[in-house]
């Protein structure tokens, strides 16, 4: 097949030299990528010139949208005063700390310390091993096994890999690592008995959980990891009372609770923190990606008072607590995110996300809810998902052989959105949280638009029983 490019275009340059994440790699070779090349608020264009409105906000972490001069302004003025320095053997630098008192003063439970990595993955990997360093200083060699959840995604490293819960993150890369156990996902609307409710539903995540651990030996189990909304494995909101019934099965074995905020945290849910709308109380948290709304890589490891101690006293005995990277707590990073920080209490994107968010979700659901391909919709704040369904009324799946949510995307693409879905059919949504009610309208209007589209392509095909 010949590429429809030039051999000196963007696109061959890219397919020449590039590996993708995410990407079926001789699909690629043969359509080459959409090339990205300038951003502005909520919209980015391609070298082409064509304008897209930013769904997901890159992956789910421009929260700022694509422009901000105080971040760029930010990032350069570190630059010049200290472009690099290190964490190791007991340095520090003013970021670092400046980073770490903010983020301990806006944490929702009390937390002790912070830990500073470059991404997500990176970050629930040193959590993963905070927690094993921690169970070996309290004389607990065998309380290591670690709890996720079937469709959390919690990152690619080999252990964060072991702890996601996606097929597509373990299937040829020899993972989950022993070690690394999964509990059920709490999606009420897949997952619940007919006329089950959503506190029948939600205990029986939480018996569930309990039958894990005691199948498993409590004196085995470390710790348990959670999305507040499970974002890659489809915005899976979790039915009310779900955490605090999961955290009462977590105290009762102790076992640590570890709340991933990648996505969630930075009012992508409603909340500063997604533990605040869902009513978490961790022993761990993790950020990153809205910590700097993306414009550097950073991400951090928040731990209470009895954890740090732990991690203190073997790390005494021993000599050196032997972990960590060379960019942990990078100035540069440190710096954007200290600003982003600050443009959140500023700005007080918190009510914005209030107000923007509210208009999201009811349109969305007036949009698309009784679409006859729509299954479900779903969200909370700023982010959100739409299920598609071959028969809702039969609650009957597409083929995924079909890709209908891929040929969705494509169509949502051409109308000039680059949106994002995930296997099950799902469309998300997760926009810059600067977004206007009016941008949302545009959004929305392409969104279904596409969809018009896709449905009058499958009842050509005869694919679903539509009409």
């Amino acid at each position: 097949m010949t590429p429809p490019f030039g051999a000196n275009s963007n696109a061959a340059r890219d397919i020449a030299s590039v590996l993708h994440p995410y990407t079926d790699l001789v699909t690629h070779q043969e359509i080459g990528p959409v090339v990205i090349t300038r951003g502005k608020g909520v919209r980015v264009w391609d070298d082409s010139g064509k304008d897209y409105i930013e769904s997901v906000a890159g992956l789910w972490c421009a929260s700022l949208g694509f422009d901000n001069e105080r971040l760029v302004q930010a990032a350069a003025a570190q630059m010049r005063k200290l472009p690099f320095y290190h964490g190791f053997t007991a340095k520090s630098h003013e970021p670092c700390i400046e980073l770490a008192e903010m983020l301990l003063a806006r944490a929702p439970v009390p937390m002790s310390k912070v830990f500073f990595a470059n991404s997500g993955s990176e970050a629930n990997d040193t959590a993963i091993k905070m927690i094993w360093y921690m169970n070996n200083a309290l004389d607990r060699p065998r309380k290591k096994k670690i709890i996720g959840r079937i469709k959390g995604y919690h990152g690619i490293t080999l252990a964060a890999a072991s702890l996601t819960g996606l097929p597509a993150n373990h299937r040829s890369f020899d993972v989950p690592l022993p070690g690394f156990v999964h509990t059920m996902t709490p999606h009420h609307y897949n997952g619940a008995q007919p006329g089950e409710s959503e506190d029948a539903f939600a205990t029986r995540c939480a018996e569930a959980l309990e039958q894990l651990i005691l199948a498993e030996g409590p004196d085995t189990v470390a710790a348990m990891f959670a999305e507040p909304v499970m974002g890659a494995g489809g915005v899976i909101v979790p039915p009310r009372g779900y955490f605090q019934k999961i955290q009462a099965v977590c105290r009762k074995y102790d076992v640590l609770f570890v709340a991933d905020e990648v996505i969630c945290g930075f009012w992508r849910t409603g909340s500063y923190w997604g533990s605040q709308t869902l009513g978490i109380e961790p022993d761990i948290l993790v950020c990153a990606k809205a910590l700097s709304s993306a414009y550097l890589p950073i991400s951090a490891v928040m731990v209470n008072e009895r954890v740090f101690q732990a991690l203190a006293s073997e790390s005494h005995k021993i000599g050196t607590f032997g972990h960590g990277f060379t960019y942990s707590g990078h100035p540069v990073p440190a710096a954007v995110a200290i600003e982003t920080l600050k443009i959140y209490d500023e700005t007080e994107i918190g009510a914005h996300v209030g107000v923007v968010g509210a208009h999201m979700q009811r349109e969305l659901r007036r949009r698309f809810a009784d679409h006859p391909l729509v299954g479900e919709v779903r969200g909370i704040g700023l982010i959100a998902a739409i299920e598609l369904m071959e028969d809702k009324a039969a609650h009957r799946k597409f083929d995924l052989a079909a890709k209908v949510g891929a040929r969705w995307t494509k169509l949502i693409e051409a109308e000039g959105v680059i949106a994002r879905a995930v296997p099950g059919e799902v469309l998300c949504f997760s926009p810059p949280l600067i977004i206007t009610t009016a941008e949302i309208d545009e959004m929305l209007d392409r969104v279904e638009r596409a969809l018009s589209e896709l449905t009058a392509q499958l009842r050509r095909e005869k694919i679903a029983p539509i009409g």
